[in-house]
C-alpha cells in the first residue's frame, strides 16, 4: 500500500466559527499524525465562506505547532495570485519553524473568481500562463541562486520540495519537464487522471529533487462504523458540490438523509462524477476501494480528502481510513 496522506480545506460548517475551524484542523492534524499519515496539507482557496485556508502559509503554521513529525505543506498554493518570492519567504519561515517537514505544492488555477483574483493581485498582468516561469523562479529563490540580483530572506537555501499539483496534462507535462513529484486533483476533478499519470511518467526527466517519477492522487474517503452512517455523512459534502457547481457556495451543511435521491437527474449526475474517485461505507468497503484505486493508478501516494459536518466523525473517518489501508 503507498503512503496514505491528508487534505484539509479547513472546511465552516453552517453553525461554526473560523476559529473552531482552525481548532479543529490543527487537532485534526495531531490525530493523523498519530494515526501514521505521511503528510498534511492545505489548500488555498478565496472569497468563500465554507472554507478558512485562505491564509495557507498561516495555517501551516498553525497545524506545523500542533505537531512534530508528520510533514506539512500547501496542497496547494495557487501560485498565479501571488509573487515568487513572496512565497519564497513564506515557505522559507515555515522551513526554517518546522524543519525537514514542509512541503510546498503548486497549482496555476486561480482558487477563485476573476474579481477576487484581480483583488489579490491588484493587476492581472501576472496569470496562470506564466505559470512555468513564476515555477523556475520560485526554484531559483529557494535555491538562493545569484543570477537573481536578489535574495528571498528567509528562503534562500531552504530548498523546500516543489510539486506541481493539476488535473490536465499541463500540469504533468510541467512536472515532468521540471523533474518534479506531481499530485493529481482526483477527488474533485477526475477526467483526466489515468492520460496525466501516464504523461507525467513517460516523459519524466530527472532532476537534483527527484531522480525518478513521484506520483500522488487524491481519493475521498467517507467511513463509518455503518454504510448507512457513511452515506449520511457524505451527504454534507454532496450538497457542498451541488452548491459549488450551481454558484451558490456557502457554509458547511449538516448531514440530510437521502439528499442525492432528492436531487434532480442532472444534479446527481454532477455527484456521480465529481465523487467516482471516492469510496463510502465501512473499512472494507473503504479498503475496496483505496485497492481498486492503487490498482488503477499504480501511484506512490494517496492522499484522503474527507469534509464532514461533524468533527469526531471526521477524525473517526480517518481512524477508519488508516485502518483500511493497514487491511491491504
Amino acid at each position: 500500500m503507498p503512503k496514505l496522506s491528508f487534505l484539509d480545506l479547513v472546511p465552516v460548517t453552517d453553525t461554526g466559527t473560523i476559529a473552531r475551524s482552525l481548532a479543529n484542523a490543527a487537532d485534526l492534524a495531531r490525530h493523523a499524525e498519530a494515526l501514521g499519515y505521511h503528510r498534511y496539507w492545505v489548500a488555498e482557496h478565496h472569497g468563500m465562506a465554507g472554507i478558512a485556508s485562505a491564509a495557507t502559509a498561516v495555517v501551516l503554521a498553525h497545524i506545523g505547532h500542533a505537531t512534530a513529525t508528520m510533514r506539512i505543506g500547501a496542497g496547494g498554493i495557487m501560485l498565479p495570485n501571488h509573487a515568487p518570492m513572496v512565497i519564497a519567504e513564506q515557505f522559507g519561515t515555515l522551513e526554517a519553524l518546522f524543519p525537514g517537514r514542509v512541503d510546498l505544492g503548486l497549482g496555476r488555477a486561480p482558487g477563485s473568481d476573476q474579481r477576487v483574483a484581480h483583488a489579490l493581485r491588484r493587476t492581472l498582468a501576472s496569470d496562470e500562463r506564466q505559470f512555468p516561469q513564476d515555477v523556475v523562479e520560485l526554484q531559483a529563490f529557494l535555491a538562493g541562486d545569484e543570477r537573481l540580483g536578489i535574495r528571498a530572506v528567509p528562503g534562500e537555501g531552504s530548498r523546500v520540495p516543489l510539486w506541481i499539483l493539476g488535473s490536465s496534462l499541463f500540469g504533468a507535462q510541467l512536472a515532468a519537464a521540471l523533474g518534479l513529484p506531481y499530485a493529481f486533483a482526483s477527488h474533485f476533478a477526475p477526467d483526466a487522471l489515468d492520460e496525466a499519470l501516464d504523461v507525467y511518467r513517460r516523459q519524466f526527466k530527472p532532476s537534483e529533487q527527484l531522480s525518478e517519477p513521484y506520483a500522488a492522487a487524491a481519493f475521498n474517503v467517507f467511513a463509518a462504523d455503518t454504510r448507512e452512517e457513511a452515506e449520511l455523512l457524505t451527504s454534507s459534502q454532496q450538497q457542498a458540490f451541488v452548491a459549488l457547481r450551481t454558484g451558490n457556495p456557502g457554509r458547511m451543511k449538516p448531514p440530510l438523509a437521502g439528499y442525492k435521491d432528492s436531487l434532480p437527474p442532472n444534479a446527481r449526475a454532477i455527484l456521480d462524477h465529481v465523487l467516482q474517485c471516492s469510496a463510502t461505507g465501512t473499512v472494507d468497503d473503504v479498503a475496496a476501494g483505496l485497492k481498486a484505486f492503487v490498482e488503477r493508478t499504480g501511484v506512490d501516494e494517496v492522499i484522503v480528502a474527507s469534509s464532514m459536518y461533524d468533527h469526531a466523525a471526521r477524525k473517526h473517518s480517518l481512524a477508519l481510513a488508516m485502518e483500511a489501508a493497514k487491511a491491504l
